[in-house]
């Protein structure tokens, strides 16, 4: 029998903020992965990496305003960065899970480049805020100087930058490759490294790649069964936080799009993710996004709980 192929999209509960949770944090998620490896399914982890690459930016341009000989790093690289650091973590930790058990399965990471096209609309009006908080001063500054700055929920400014759509995984054959030879492979992390094409010279980009969206696209060139987008609450609602708020076990596309229409789901949180179920659940007949907690991962794929959304 077949084995079902699995994207699971991890969201920051499962990683932690800081290195001492992201440590006590991936043990917990190990063992939910290694569960449903245990249940015969072939699974693809991505993951997103908003305080990991903080840190990472936060401390590279501390080095850069205290030392001369330093410069500050492109975000390109921070993402990169955070892709090893969390990978590496998150790697060992299903190893170890995998050897308590017994198992004798393969865990890979790869740092993964997500080419975008460079005329795309999102780089005309940068929204993701990104980095420290900034004075006004130094905001004003950043502007002068054509670098966006936003004042982020009166907590300060921070710079913008563009966040893109997917176009290509560029080292999805590696994946794949990997994959069919049984391995968990973790990849995509923090949306990918964003870069574009330039005759076939890939550069670097100041973005941030949503991390459902490249989900969404590697599920997809995957031929994978299931995208689990791991989210804070078990299923959807709509009406959320109102005295008729309904939660929702069963959505097909049409619905899915009738409930955007009616503004149901928050532009910062939900929505996102209800768009990237959707282009993945219409990719192809017999395929199915499960949107949900962590835990109950394994009980979404059976039905059982959480919100699953196909054609």
């Amino acid at each position: 029998m077949k084995k079902k192929r699995v994207v699971i999209a991890l969201g920051g509960n499962a990683l932690g903020k800081n290195y001492e949770e992201q440590k006590e944090a991936v043990a917990k998620t190990a063992k939910v992965i290694v569960d449903l490896v245990q249940q015969d399914m072939e699974i693809i982890i991505t993951h997103g990496n908003g305080p990991q690459v903080g840190m990472i930016q936060n401390a590279m341009d501390q080095l850069a305003c205290t030392s001369e000989d330093y410069k500050e790093t492109p975000l390109p690289t921070c993402v990169a960065m955070s892709q090893g650091y969390i990978g590496i973590d998150l790697q060992n930790a299903i190893k170890y899970e995998l050897y308590s058990r017994e198992m004798d399965v393969k865990v890979s990471t790869i740092l993964s480049q997500v080419e975008v096209d460079k005329e795309d609309e999102a780089f005309r009006s940068p929204t993701k805020p990104i980095g420290r908080f900034l004075t006004k001063e130094e905001a004003e500054k950043n502007e002068e100087n054509g670098i966006p700055c936003m004042e982020d929920a009166g907590r300060g400014y921070r710079i913008v930058v563009a966040s893109p759509m997917p176009k290509r995984i560029r080292e999805l054959q590696t994946i794949k490759t990997l994959v069919d030879a049984g391995h968990i492979v973790i990849t995509c992390g923090g949306g990918g490294i964003p870069v574009v094409n330039d005759g076939g010279k890939l550069s670097g980009v100041s973005a941030v790649i949503d991390k459902d969206n490249v989900s969404s696209l590697l599920a997809a060139e995957l031929d994978a069964d299931y995208l689990i987008i791991l989210t804070a609450v078990e299923k959807v609602a709509v009406n959320f936080g109102k005295e008729n708020q309904r939660w929702l076990s069963d959505l097909t596309v049409d619905e899915a799009r009738e409930y955007i229409a009616q503004d149901q789901f928050a532009k910062g949180s939900m929505l996102p993710k209800i768009e990237a179920a959707i282009r993945f659940a219409e990719s192809a007949e017999g395929r199915h996004t499960l949107i949900t907690l962590l835990d109950k991962a394994a009980d979404g794929i059976a039905g059982k709980t959480g919100t699953v959304i196909h054609k």
